[in-house]
């Protein structure tokens, strides 16, 4: 059975918040003390290392379902396919709807529920549930979709990863640079004219590694001292990533049949530019090859790490054509891969 994409969509939030707008911050390390540089080295030195120039914030008027609706829209437009037709909608976030100023994400009802009344589904066969995995968790949602069609429960699934992280981000945290707001979806079906998911990989380390991502205090705690915002341990993760997504990649296009030659595109979880060249760089040298030129299509450096939301949204830019020097062609084989929080590591590899 030949599963593939039939569309997709994505939307960019309209607010640019560029580096020089967190000179005026006050940045603190995690035990409230001050650095001794000021912002702008600060803010150098992290976009030498992130590459992030500028990211996008929501409007307040938007949250993250809504988000998840307008890109599902436009996957669904694209695909062509009648919305009561869909079997499942998936729903990949890690915090809910959250609004401006309040302290709580409501993840009740679901977010794919929400996202299924807003697009005036009524067909109650089409079922509607979230999925909470950190940043893999689109992936992860389009490796499930993936096994309800092979297994005949499902024709016809809407994938979605969207994130406000912006609402959920200490203004005293360096890290908080790091984070934005977005959306992606796609339509997974039986679809000989689609495409093809060729094979697949998840994997979960909760031991040490549990924790290198979680939610914990202001670094100014007195300011902020009932409200708990994501924390990370950056170089835990980095030296965990670079560790462990390479060979997991690997074992994931090795199941696949696929050769390390026919790799067109990685499409990876755009976390911090520095740590995803060290990735594919090491993922190739287990095949004992040089990365390929223009291999890794990157979109952080304007649109921020996004979370669950930078797979699908950066893979709709490229075969929308906003990326124009990154094309792909029909059989063109590309890999997705993340790692975020649980810790969690996962990979898809896809014909075009």
């Amino acid at each position: 059975m030949e599963i593939g994409i039939t569309g997709t969509g994505s939307y960019i939030p309209s607010i640019i918040t560029k580096n020089e707008d967190f000179l005026g911050h006050t940045f603190l390390e995690n035990d409230g003390s001050s650095f001794p540089q000021d912002n702008a080295v600060i803010i150098e030195k992290f976009k030498s290392i992130t590459g992030i120039a500028e990211r996008r914030y929501a409007p307040s008027n938007l949250k993250t379902s809504d988000l998840g609706f307008l890109a599902a829209q436009k996957a669904i437009e694209d695909s062509g396919i009648n919305p009561e037709e869909l079997d499942y909608i998936i729903f990949a976030h890690n915090f809910g709807d959250l609004t401006p100023g309040k302290i709580q994400g409501d993840t009740l009802p679901s977010l794919a529920t929400r996202v299924k009344h807003l697009l005036r589904i009524k067909n109650p066969k089409c079922v509607a549930y979230d999925m909470i995995f950190g940043c893999p968790g689109w992936i992860e949602s389009a490796i499930q979709a993936t096994a309800f069609i092979k297994s005949g429960m499902a024709k016809k699934c809407l994938v979605i990863g969207g994130e406000t992280l912006s609402r959920v981000v200490d203004k005293h945290d360096r890290d908080s640079m790091i984070f934005s707001d977005g959306a992606g979806a796609a339509i997974f079906e039986a679809n000989p004219k689609s495409g093809q998911v060729l094979g697949h990989a998840s994997l979960t380390y909760a031991n040490e590694e549990a924790y290198y991502l979680y939610f914990d205090k202001s670094n100014q705690e007195e300011a902020c001292a009932n409200t708990r915002y994501i924390k990370m341990n950056g170089r835990k993760i980095y030296e965990f990533a670079c560790t462990h997504v390479p060979q997991a990649m690997k074992d994931c296009l090795d199941k696949s049949g696929v050769g390390i030659d026919e790799v067109k595109k990685i499409f990876i979880h755009q976390a911090n530019e520095k740590m995803d060249e060290a990735i594919v760089k090491r993922f190739y040298r287990l095949y004992q090859q040089e990365v390929p030129e223009n291999v890794m299509p990157m979109s952080i450096h304007k649109l921020g790490n996004s979370s669950v939301a930078t797979v699908p949204t950066l893979f709709d830019l490229v075969i929308k054509g906003e990326m124009p020097e990154h094309q792909l062609k029909k059989g063109d084989v590309v890999i997705f891969a993340s790692v975020g929080a649980g810790m969690n590591i996962n990979a898809m590899v896809y014909k075009y």
